[in-house]
Protein backbone atom coordinates (compact mmCIF):
# COMPACT_ATOMS: atom_id res chain seq x y z
CA UNK A 1 0.00 0.00 0.00
CA UNK A 2 1.44 3.34 -1.05
CA UNK A 3 2.07 6.06 1.55
CA UNK A 4 -0.42 8.54 0.06
CA UNK A 5 -3.54 10.31 1.29
CA UNK A 6 -6.62 8.55 -0.04
CA UNK A 7 -8.54 11.84 -0.33
CA UNK A 8 -6.17 14.36 -1.97
CA UNK A 9 -3.36 12.06 -3.19
CA UNK A 10 -0.62 13.83 -1.21
CA UNK A 11 2.47 11.63 -1.07
CA UNK A 12 6.19 11.72 -0.26
CA UNK A 13 8.24 14.60 -1.67
CA UNK A 14 11.96 14.57 -2.41
CA UNK A 15 14.38 17.04 -0.87
CA UNK A 16 17.93 17.50 0.33
CA UNK A 17 19.66 17.27 3.69
CA UNK A 18 22.40 19.91 3.69
CA UNK A 19 25.32 19.69 6.14
CA UNK A 20 27.35 22.85 6.71
CA UNK A 21 30.64 23.18 8.60
CA UNK A 22 32.77 26.12 9.53
CA UNK A 23 32.50 29.15 11.79
CA UNK A 24 30.05 31.87 10.79
CA UNK A 25 31.49 35.18 9.58
CA UNK A 26 29.78 37.11 12.35
CA UNK A 27 31.56 34.88 14.86
CA UNK A 28 34.98 35.53 13.35
CA UNK A 29 35.23 32.69 10.86
CA UNK A 30 35.35 32.55 7.09
CA UNK A 31 31.73 31.46 6.73
CA UNK A 32 29.75 28.27 6.55
CA UNK A 33 30.59 25.83 3.77
CA UNK A 34 28.35 23.08 2.45
CA UNK A 35 30.22 19.82 2.95
CA UNK A 36 27.55 17.24 2.15
CA UNK A 37 24.20 17.09 0.39
CA UNK A 38 22.20 13.88 0.63
CA UNK A 39 18.72 13.05 -0.59
CA UNK A 40 15.86 12.76 1.89
CA UNK A 41 12.08 12.31 1.81
CA UNK A 42 9.43 14.57 3.29
CA UNK A 43 6.52 12.32 4.30
CA UNK A 44 2.92 13.53 4.67
CA UNK A 45 1.30 13.38 8.10
CA UNK A 46 -1.09 10.47 7.48
CA UNK A 47 -3.54 9.22 10.07
CA UNK A 48 -5.60 6.04 10.00
CA UNK A 49 -9.18 7.24 10.28
CA UNK A 50 -12.61 5.64 10.26
CA UNK A 51 -14.55 7.54 7.60
CA UNK A 52 -18.26 7.49 6.71
CA UNK A 53 -18.66 6.89 2.97
CA UNK A 54 -22.06 6.43 1.37
CA UNK A 55 -23.73 5.09 4.51
CA UNK A 56 -20.90 2.68 5.36
CA UNK A 57 -17.89 3.08 7.62
CA UNK A 58 -14.45 2.43 6.13
CA UNK A 59 -10.90 2.79 7.39
CA UNK A 60 -8.82 5.24 5.35
CA UNK A 61 -5.36 6.81 5.46
CA UNK A 62 -5.98 10.54 5.41
CA UNK A 63 -3.56 13.47 5.75
CA UNK A 64 -4.16 15.93 8.59
CA UNK A 65 -4.70 18.78 6.11
CA UNK A 66 -7.78 16.97 4.75
CA UNK A 67 -9.04 16.24 8.27
CA UNK A 68 -8.69 19.91 9.29
CA UNK A 69 -10.32 21.13 6.06
CA UNK A 70 -13.34 18.89 6.71
CA UNK A 71 -12.96 16.90 3.49
CA UNK A 72 -13.82 13.68 5.34
CA UNK A 73 -16.69 12.85 7.68
CA UNK A 74 -15.54 10.98 10.78
CA UNK A 75 -17.51 7.89 11.75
Amino acid sequence: MAYVCEVCGKGPRAGSRVIRHGLEKRKGGIGLHTTAVTKRRFLPNLQKLRVREGGTVRSRRVCTACIKAGKVLKA
